[in-house]
């Protein structure tokens, strides 16, 4: 089992849902977690719950609050070891109807947030010659998925910033790489479905179904298993593994 004493990491998007569970992952192999997300009261119920030890609020898309959070918390913590980039969500218009500020939200909330991140730790980590950054994207980052267009142009992104991004940091002693689920099983999956339910008049459980039946293991993927993923990549095994997507997506991609 990878073991992460001594080691500080902070997750964004870190209040529920996948982010919640690799706080918990991190929590349990020893390292030292730190949650931000927009709202206090979820963050507070993590760090209660064992799942962290330590929340700051900040809107994700707001650099200057993801920067003051990350630097009040290296310096009561230490130094952020760790970054897993998670924070996102998706909004279903088809093309026709998504204006440029639809992308922009997407843009903003998918992609900046992760360079947000990114830019609020990686001066530490160059001058200390360690680290690890991973971004949470999406199999919207490998493949196109109808009437999501500004959510996947995003999660492009993402994985083209983590390509270019570990060319720079190599160097450094920094690994920079993404992890691509596939739907999973988490509040915000459910909360989708209930507004494409809202606004197709499907049965939410036959929209579920066509969600399943894309994933050729048969199920969606759970948060634990996305968790998983990111404490090999923040093991000592994985400091050659740079630049590159991992999917956690049951053989869809």
């Amino acid at each position: 089992m990878t073991r992460l004493e001594g080691r500080h990491a902070l997750v964004t998007g870190g209040s529920r849902g996948i982010g919640r569970a690799i706080a918990a992952a991190l929590t349990r192999a020893g390292a030292t977690v730190t949650v931000t997300a927009r709202q206090a009261g979820g963050l507070k119920d993590t760090v209660a719950a064992g799942d962290a030890a330590h929340w700051f609020a900040a809107d994700a898309t707001d650099p200057q609050a993801v920067a003051d959070g990350a630097a009040a918390a290296a310096k009561q913590h230490g130094p952020i070891d760790i970054l897993v980039a998670n924070a996102g969500g998706a909004e279903s218009v088809p093309f026709r109807k998504a204006d440029a500020a639809h992308f922009r939200r997407m843009i903003d909330l998918n992609l900046m947030s992760v360079v947000h991140a990114i830019h609020a730790v990686i001066d530490g980590m160059a001058e200390r010659k360690s680290g690890r950054v991973i971004a949470v994207a999406s199999t919207a980052g490998l493949k196109g998925y109808p009437a999501i267009s500004g959510y996947t142009a995003a999660k492009h992104g993402v994985i083209g910033l983590v390509r270019s991004l570990a060319l720079e940091t190599a160097r450094h002693g920094i690994t920079v790489n993404a992890i691509c689920p596939s739907y999973t099983e988490t509040e915000m999956i459910h909360e989708d479905i209930a507004r494409a339910a809202e606004k197709s008049g499907k049965p939410a459980d036959d929209i579920l179904k066509g969600m399943v039946r894309s994933i050729p293991i048969g199920r969606l993927i759970k948060p634990a298993e996305v968790a998983a993923s990111v404490l090999f990549l923040c093991s000592t095994e994985a400091a050659a593994i740079t630049g590159t997507t991992l999917a956690v997506a049951g053989g869809e991609v």
